[in-house]
């Protein structure tokens, strides 16, 4: 299964890591490290503020979908 996070890219659901929600990433010193990393491949999505980051197994995305759906949309894989 696969989840829409923006901007016509899709992730396989089984390579989803974590949602995190772009006030909790201001709010933690090791959020901020982590995605900091030189070594970390990113790809922003948001035209503008992103509003979530989407972590999976090899890439991080900075989606501009708010955590609250981009979990809606995980919850309906489940059901």
């Amino acid at each position: 299964m696969y989840i829409h996070i923006g901007e016509d890219v899709l992730i396989r659901a089984k390579d989803l890591v974590a949602i995190i929600d772009k006030e909790s990433v201001g709010s933690s010193i090791n959020a901020e490290e982590f995605l900091q990393r030189d070594d970390a491949s990113y790809t922003n999505l948001a035209k503008g503020v992103y509003k979530s980051v989407v972590i999976t197994t090899d890439h991080i995305y900075y989606s501009p979908l708010a955590s609250s759906t981009l979990k809606k949309r995980t919850r309906k894989l489940i059901v």
